[in-house]
């Protein structure tokens, strides 16, 4: 059910739409073109179109009038990103300060304009079945020896950005692998909206089964804009911790105490 706007939300909703079709679109036809230099010369590894993706979420933001800042360090050596999950826009929010490939579950590789976007950007896709939990450890695995920052949302779905699901240990895994376990790092990160002075405060959430179309028309066409900040907690050793359930659950309680819980 889409939103109801009135004459001047659908003013607000033209004049911010329109710059970001443009700046979203534009950007991934030329990421598209340079990809078509960059795989055959790097494969797996992709030096220049990060830039491009972090050129786009930065500008998006401002594009929105969502005021948007960033806490703490990101890390710069070989491992990991983890965060809570509240929003599509979270995709901006965690694209916007560092170089990362998103993991997300297969249905999104479908999903129109998203899937789009996610699939350029190099997100790899998992299915959330345990009998392919050997397959995506490899995968991983992969992807990080060729020096990629992983990012997954350990909730697997997403929250209304006021609280932080249990976490889902699986993929964790995948980080003592041998090959990795002493020299990988893990950074947990926040993502915590304010919602526009007025508004409910789950504003920003996108959750259960709510639609995508209807939220960003309502994102949009808002009169006032919150803001969100990217809060870079302190990295945790994989080899310090005994198990993937210790390291889930270390990672979960910074997360948690990023959003004052």
């Amino acid at each position: 059910m889409l939103p109801k706007l009135g004459a001047m939300g659908i003013v607000r909703a033209i004049l911010r739409g329109l710059p970001l079709a443009l700046l979203v679109f534009g950007c991934l036809a030329l990421l598209l073109l340079l990809r078509l230099i960059e795989r055959p010369l790097f494969g797996l590894r992709r030096p220049w179109t990060p830039y491009i993706t972090q050129f786009v979420c930065r500008n998006a933001f401002r594009l929105l009038g969502i005021r948007f800042s960033v806490s703490g360090t990101p890390i710069k050596d070989r491992g990991a990103v983890v965060a809570n999950h509240s929003s599509w826009l979270d995709i901006f929010a965690l694209n916007a300060p560092q170089q990362v490939y998103f993991v997300s579950k297969a249905e999104v590789a479908n999903w129109p304009g998203i899937g789009w976007l996610a699939r350029a950007t190099g997100t790899l896709f998992i299915r959330r079945d345990r009998r392919e939990a050997r397959a995506h450890k490899t995968m991983f695995e992969d992807r990080l020896l060729a020096g990629h920052q992983l990012l997954f949302f350990p909730e697997g779905t997403s929250s209304d950005s006021l609280r932080v699901l249990p976490f889902k240990t699986t993929l964790f895994e995948a980080f003592f692998d041998p090959r990795l376990r002493e020299e990988m790092l893990i950074q947990p990160v926040t993502v915590h909206y304010t919602a526009p002075k007025g508004a409910e405060p789950r504003f920003y959430g996108w959750w259960g089964d709510m639609d995508f179309g209807p939220h960003l028309l309502s994102t949009l066409a808002a009169a006032r804009q919150g803001n969100v900040e990217v809060v870079y907690h302190p990295p945790l050793k994989v080899s310090d911790f005994a198990n993937r359930k210790a390291l889930a659950r270390a990672a979960e309680d910074q997360i948690r105490a990023g959003l004052g819980q």
